[in-house]
């Protein structure tokens, strides 16, 4: 015997069946969604946190190179534990690359922070070599440059440095400030 309603009552459990499968992975597929921006979210934390941790210490990095020039700077003494200039350079003019270090060095973290572009960079570099002195001291450390992985981002600041007071040596221009471009790596 068949009766009338059996395939409508199915046909109607059916439905529902299927709508409530199909709203549970809609929310299966939410839930997944939500769960890797959940991932996702607490990945970028952890990259920014490890990003201010970064930057802190190379804050304190350089607080603490400007606290140890400072006293090299101010006590002979304490001077020649890092004094590894020519010996023939005197003693006072030693003590002042030792303060063009420091200018240098405020440089290359500034710039590293993102707190300086490549033009800016360059800009300050151009200002820095109208200084006799620093023109002195930049020649004067070419050694210790020469020690740095060339892969390194000092030493790649190193060499926008030693271009650009090649520029400005070859310029045909008293403008000194339009001397150089800067390189594009």
């Amino acid at each position: 015997m068949t009766w009338p309603h059996a395939k409508k009552t199915t046909g109607r459990f059916g439905s529902a069946a299927t709508g409530l499968l199909l709203a549970t992975a809609g929310l299966s597929l939410a839930a997944r969604q939500w769960r890797l921006e959940t991932v996702r979210l607490q990945e970028r934390i952890l990259e920014l946190e490890k990003l201010t941790s970064r930057r802190q210490s190379l804050a304190h990095q350089q607080r603490m190179h400007w606290e140890l020039l400072t006293r090299a700077i101010d006590d002979p003494s304490l001077a020649e534990v890092i004094d590894t200039y020519d010996k023939g350079i005197p003693a006072e003019r030693r003590r002042q690359f030792f303060y063009a270090n420091a200018w240098y060095v405020n440089l290359y973290h500034v710039h590293q922070a993102g707190l300086l572009d490549q033009e800016g960079l360059q800009g300050r570099l151009r200002e820095f070599f109208q200084s006799p002195i620093f023109r002195e001291y930049w020649e004067a450390s070419r050694n210790m440059r020469a020690s740095l992985d060339e892969r390194s981002e000092e030493a790649r600041l190193g060499r926008v440095a030693d271009a650009l007071v090649r520029d400005m040596d070859e310029a045909d221009t008293e403008e000194w400030w339009v001397v150089g471009t800067p390189p594009n790596d």
